[in-house]
């Protein structure tokens, strides 16, 4: 005969290993993975910017000029990016202010959602990022 406290036990432990498993599906957030933002380039300039993802949500953020670290928080749909340290690089005040700009929305973002290769972060202004996939 099978206990209640047997069942609950598979139910947690199903739970974790489900929790635990590398979030990789096509329509999961993009932990572990590098993504650049879908604009043109700036004249004058080949870089676009990148998020690299950790596997936590730890992120490497390089803009057109300024880098440093951010962390992303998910649940579900809803995204807090909280941005870190940031590098104080020898920039242009366009491409400064360009920075500053993105770091900004990136900061109001609420939501998120993916469609294959393109997430989109959704908020007072909308941001869309292509995973690098080479």
């Amino acid at each position: 005969m099978v206990s209640v406290m047997n069942v609950l036990r598979c139910v947690v432990v199903g739970s974790a290993l489900l929790l635990g498993a590398p979030v990789q599906a096509a329509e999961e957030f993009p932990f572990g993975l590098e993504m650049m933002l879908d604009v043109a380039r700036q004249p004058g300039s080949k870089r676009l910017p990148t998020l690299d993802i950790g596997d936590a949500g730890e992120t490497s953020v390089e803009l057109w000029c300024k880098g440093g670290k951010g962390q992303f928080s998910v649940a579900g749909d809803s995204v807090i990016f909280a941005v870190g340290a940031m590098e104080a690089r020898d920039c242009p005040a366009a491409r400064a202010q360009l920075d500053d700009e993105l770091l900004a929305t990136l900061s109001e973002v609420t939501n998120w959602k993916r469609q294959g290769d393109v997430v989109s972060f959704i908020g007072a202004k909308s941001l869309r990022f292509r995973l690098n996939t080479n």
